[in-house]
């Protein structure tokens, strides 16, 4: 079951998958801070099917790299399925990718408020070919936890979106 997999296993049928549809990837992290570029440039070949990483931790960096407009980090946050998704269609725009993931948490273990608490984590999946999804999740543990289920789902909403190109 995918699901079980490891994240290098994970990282290694996006690759295959990413290569058989002849599609290629971009990542946009914040409190990821490049661990799914890590995951996949641990492949041998990703070059192939991996263009580039935008590690835009700061709401300058999300603005100047990723053109997020400062309005929506204003009116939603950074950490907000709006920003996330304008990271992720600024990603594949600014880039040489088809297929973009972008990520923006509170990792912790400060940060958090009441209507964001720590673990709060936002991720943008998105297709040049065939649109994008957007969710919001809350995760449990420690700082390192937060960002290993972030980059781990990251990996697995990548394959879902090349997957779901066989059906479109």
């Amino acid at each position: 079951m995918l699901t079980e997999k490891t994240v290098q296993e994970l990282a290694q049928i996006l690759g295959k998958k990413l290569t058989n549809a002849g599609l290629v990837a971009t990542t946009a992290e914040s409190c990821t801070g490049g661990g799914v570029a890590y995951a996949i440039t641990e492949i041998s070949g990703s070059s192939l099917w991996f263009d580039r990483s935008f590690i835009t931790y700061s709401n300058g960096a999300k603005t100047q790299m990723l053109d997020v407009e400062t309005s929506l980090i204003t009116e939603f946050g950074a950490v907000s399925k709006e920003v996330v998704n304008a990271m992720a269609i600024g990603a594949v725009k600014n880039s040489d990718a088809d297929i973009a993931v972008a990520i923006s948490g509170i990792a912790g273990p400060d940060g958090g408020s009441d209507e964001k608490p720590v673990g709060t984590v936002c991720i943008a999946w998105y297709n040049a070919h065939s649109g994008h999804k957007t969710e919001s999740y809350l995760f449990v543990g420690d700082r390192s936890a937060i960002r290993k289920q972030a980059i781990r789902l990251a990996l697995l909403g990548l394959i879902e979106n090349v997957d779901a190109l066989g059906s479109v």
